[in-house]
């Protein structure tokens, strides 16, 4: 271990133990080397990476602080991490999705509240109106989805789930430009996740979620079943990587 590291580990370990809560000020440096029995350079690299990491947050003129720890701050790194993927990943990252998301549907038809579900309605009938639009289409897809999560009461699991929807919705924009009629498959299954949900129906809700994502799984895999068929016959596949120019 780097003295860095060891640095990160002694912070982490004030942290957890609850001597340094959310919120807490930082001791000063020279005392927190001291305590921590580190020199100063691996203290100030280690709070450098605890800052990019969000578990600390340095206000100039004020000092150094813990911050609050929430799911959403911490995992917020998650969506950049999952845009870098190369596209033969992204194939898991959906599957990891199809773990997740239809628990966290049945979950959410269990303790959506009234006001939750208009929200969601809301994006269905956008979406209804959007067939013509992929852009506008896939903008309340997201948000659909987003607001069904959050309908849980469940951050660690929504922040997640929000994670990993930078590429999928990316993927479904060219989807839904290259797929002729696809936007009104896509409205119809998050029709069936809305009156699921509206019926307070969990296991109901739970097939017509993993029904959705398993059409997007379905759809991936031929996508890259083609691209690799391409490679195969030494076809010129630059730029047909999963819309990936379209859709910036």
């Amino acid at each position: 271990m780097s003295l860095t590291d060891e640095a990160i580990s002694r912070i982490r370990a004030l942290i957890q133990s609850g001597e340094l809560p959310p919120g807490a000020r930082l001791p000063p440096e020279h005392q927190l080397a001291a305590q921590l029995g580190v020199s100063r350079n691996p203290l100030r690299e280690a709070v450098k990476a605890l800052v990019v990491a969000r578990v600390l947050d340095v206000r100039r003129g004020d000092g150094t602080f813990v911050t609050s720890l929430e799911p959403r701050l911490l995992l917020e790194g998650l969506g950049l991490a999952v845009e870098l993927l190369r596209d033969d990943t992204l194939l898991e990252i959906v599957q990891v999705r199809r773990m997740l998301e239809p628990a966290a549907t049945a979950l959410a038809a269990s303790r959506i509240s009234a006001e939750q579900l208009d929200e969601i309605g809301e994006h269905l009938n956008a979406m209804r109106a959007a067939c013509d639009d992929v852009e506008k289409l896939n903008h309340h897809d997201a948000a659909f989805h987003r607001a069904v999560v959050r309908a849980t009461g469940n951050e660690t699991l929504s922040t997640l789930l929000d994670g990993i929807s930078g590429r999928t919705l990316r993927m479904r924009v060219w989807r839904g430009t290259v797929e002729a009629g696809s936007s009104h498959k896509t409205v119809a299954e998050h029709e069936a996740i809305y009156h699921a949900l509206a019926a307070g129906d969990a296991t109901l809700a739970q097939a017509a979620a993993l029904m959705h994502i398993g059409t997007t799984e379905t759809w991936l895999r031929s996508v890259l079943g083609d691209v690799e068929d391409s490679r195969d016959r030494g076809v010129n596949v630059e730029g047909a990587q999963l819309g990936e120019e379209e859709t910036r």
